[in-house]
């Protein structure tokens, strides 16, 4: 049996929030298949950390995230008024810091196609800021680990 863990995606719960699922999979050594809806990706870790360097490392992942996100938020502003949104692109850096392990003084970097008003910047800082994955960074969620285990025969 594989280990995998998961969180819900997009489906209704009775309280009206929607939840969202990802299931992750170990497919040997420290290489582990990520699955959500009908997309798959690899998350591994570099040959200095028993790996193959296949796919990108878990921080790798949350800033891939947090990035994307920003991205998203801020073409949309961009495409709602009117704005070229092609060639936008987001860089997010960060440090790995100890007690506890885990990434700190993230910074996102928004670079804008085409020159904007002053307005259109702002509008597009707010936008980045609004996004789903930088406010639960700030806010951060409950998070429950529960562990399984087959049945005894």
């Amino acid at each position: 049996m594989t280990p995998e863990w998961s969180l819900k995606q997009l489906t209704n719960r009775q309280d009206g929030e929607k939840s969202m699922e990802v299931t992750v999979r170990h497919l040997g050594a420290v290489q582990f298949e990520i699955q959500a809806r009908q997309h798959k990706i690899a998350s591994d870790q570099p040959p200095e950390n028993g790996g193959f360097d296949e796919g990108m490392t878990p921080p790798e992942l949350l800033l891939a995230s947090l990035g994307s996100c920003a991205a998203y938020y801020a073409a949309q502003y961009l495409r709602q008024r009117g704005l070229a949104t092609e060639g936008t692109r987001v860089k997010v850096t960060a440090e790995k810091v100890a007690n506890p392990p885990r990434v700190d003084n993230i910074r996102i970097e928004v670079e804008l196609p085409l020159a904007c008003e002053e307005r259109d910047r702002a509008g597009v800082d707010r936008a980045a800021h609004n996004c789903l994955i930088h406010n639960t960074l700030l806010h951060p969620p409950a998070i429950e680990i529960c562990i399984h285990e087959p049945a005894a025969v």
